[in-house]
C-alpha cells in the first residue's frame, strides 16, 4: 500500500484544521479514548458537536488564538492508501513552517473561503507550493454553506483561481466544493451541490496517481552506509547500502561515483538479504560494485551515461527559518541528503516577494521568513540536479553549527 504525503494550506480561518479533523472523523481514524479528550475540551458547541479543529491544533497557543501555528503531522489510512497529512500555519510570519510541510509533500490542499475568493495568503501558498514543485494541488473551496451552496460563487472562484494558476505553471489542479464544519464531500460525495459533477475530497486523495511523479529516468544513489562486517563468513564483503533516489539500476550497468569520478559496474544488488536483478526508486537497496572502491557516506552512485552536477558552488532559493539574521559571509553546515559539508553563504542576490514573485532588492539582513536567492560556496564538491528537475537532490538545508539547528531551507536552482 502506498502512501500520500499532503499538505493543508490557505488563509487563516479557511478551516484547515476543521477539514483535517472532519477528514479523520468520518473516516473513522480517531481513536476512542481520543475522541473522548475532544468531547471534554470543546467548548461553545451546541447540540453534543465537537470542535473537530482541537484534533489538529495541539498547541495550547493554538487552541487559546483559535489558529494555527506549528506543523501539525497526522496519520491515517484506508483500505486504498496510507496518508500523511500536515496542517500547515497561515500567517505570513509562519512562512517557514509552510515550507517545512511542504517539502516533502505529493499534494498540496488549498483552502479558499467561499465568502472571500481567492485572497492574499491564497495566493503566497499557492506561489510557494509552485516553488516547491509540489505535483498535485487541490483547490478546496471550503464555507459554502455560508453562500447557500452557490454554484456561480464557485464558479467565479474556479476561474479566478485557475487563471492564477496558469501563471504559475501549476499542471494537475483540481476543484471541489466542501463544507468542512457540516462533513459535505469530504468523506462521501454530497447532495448539497447538484451541479458538481466530481468525487468527494476522500476519493480524490485516494485515486491522484502518485507512482509517474518517481523520476525513472535519473538514477540517484547517495550512499549512507558502508556494510563491512569482516567475519570469517563475509570477510569479503562490500556493500553500499542507502535509499534509490530515483532511477533504475541492474546488475551490470555501467556507474560513476561522485565527486572522485572514479567508474565501475554493479556487481549485485540486494533488498532484504536477497539478490534481485534491478532496483528502482524508492526502494532501499545494498549494491556491490565490481571494483574495490574507496566510497564513504555522501558519495553518490549514478549511471556512467547520465551525471548530475558536480560543483561546489550553488545557486539557491534560501527560505531563512532564524531568528537570528542571515548576512552574506556567514559561515554554517550544509546537508544534502547524507552529506555534510562546510558552506559560506557568499552573496544574496535579491529577495523574493512571496505574494507576487517579484524580485526585490537584496537586503543587508536575512530576516526570519525571507525568501532570498543566494550564492553558497561549499569546502567540497556537492552532486546534485535543480530543484525544478528533482527534488530529492534538488533540496538542501543550512545548519547552524553551534546549535545544531535548521536554520535555512535551500532549493537550488
Amino acid at each position: 500500500m502506498d502512501i500520500l504525503r499532503f499538505i493543508t494550506a490557505g488563509s487563516v480561518d479557511d478551516g484547515k484544521s476543521t477539514l483535517i479533523g472532519r477528514l479523520l472523523y468520518d473516516s473513522k481514524s480517531i481513536m476512542i479514548d481520543q475522541l473522548e479528550a475532544i468531547e471534554k475540551q470543546t467548548k461553545n458547541k451546541k447540540d453534543g458537536e465537537i470542535d473537530l479543529a482541537l484534533l489538529t491544533d495541539g498547541l495550547r497557543a493554538e487552541r487559546e488564538q483559535g489558529i494555527t501555528i506549528d506543523v501539525a503531522y497526522k496519520y491515517f489510512s484506508t483500505p486504498k492508501r496510507k496518508f500523511i497529512i500536515a496542517d500547515a500555519p497561515g500567517h505570513v510570519q509562519y512562512t517557514r513552517n509552510m515550507v517545512t510541510g511542504a517539502s516533502n509533500s505529493d499534494l498540496a490542499i488549498i483552502l479558499v473561503d467561499a465568502r472571500n475568493g481567492v485572497a492574499e495568503q491564497t495566493r503566497r501558498h499557492s506561489i510557494i507550493a509552485s516553488l516547491l514543485n509540489i505535483p498535485h494541488i487541490v483547490v478546496a473551496v471550503n464555507k459554502m454553506d455560508l453562500v447557500n451552496n452557490s454554484g456561480d460563487v464557485y464558479n467565479n472562484i474556479v476561474i479566478e483561481y485557475a487563471a492564477f494558476a496558469k501563471s504559475l505553471g501549476l499542471k494537475d489542479v483540481k476543484y471541489i466544493p466542501i463544507s468542512a464544519i457540516n462533513g459535505d464531500n469530504i468523506v462521501e460525495k454530497s447532495d448539497s451541490f447538484p451541479w458538481y459533477e466530481g468525487s468527494s475530497l476522500l476519493d480524490i486523495l485516494e485515486t491522484v496517481e502518485v507512482a509517474n511523479d518517481i523520476n525513472l529516468k535519473d538514477a540517484r544513489f547517495p550512499v549512507q552506509y558502508v556494510i563491512r562486517p569482516q567475519t570469517e563468513a563475509l570477510h569479503d564483503y562490500r556493500g553500499y547500502a542507502g535509499k534509490l533516489l530515483s532511477g533504475v539500476f541492474k546488475t551490470g550497468d555501467a556507474v560513476t561515483i561522485l565527486p572522485s569520478g572514479i567508474e565501475s559496474k554493479i556487481k549485485l544488488i540486494e533488498i532484504g538479504g536477497k539478490e534481485i536483478a534491478e532496483a528502482f526508486a524508492p526502494q532501499s537497496v545494498v549494491l556491490h560494485l565490481e571494483n574495490d572502491i574507496d566510497i564513504s557516506r555522501g558519495d553518490t552512485i549514478v549511471h556512467s551515461d547520465n551525471l548530475p552536477t558536480s560543483s561546489n558552488e550553488l545557486e539557491v532559493l534560501l527560505c531563512w527559518m532564524d531568528n537570528k539574521p542571515l548576512v552574506a559571509g556567514n559561515r554554517y553546515l550544509l546537508q544534502h541528503n547524507s552529506r555534510i559539508v562546510r558552506a559560506v553563504v557568499k552573496e544574496i542576490q535579491y529577495k523574493l516577494n512571496v505574494n507576487s514573485l517579484d524580485e526585490e532588492q537584496a537586503p543587508e539582513k536575512v530576516s526570519l521568513n525571507d525568501i532570498v536567492r543566494a550564492t553558497i560556496k561549499t569546502a567540497s564538491p556537492l552532486v546534485f540536479d535543480s530543484y525544478k528537475k528533482l527534488r530529492t537532490t534538488g533540496g538542501a538545508i543550512l545548519i547552524d553549527e553551534t546549535s545544531n539547528v535548521t536554520v535555512g531551507a535551500c532549493m537550488i536552482q
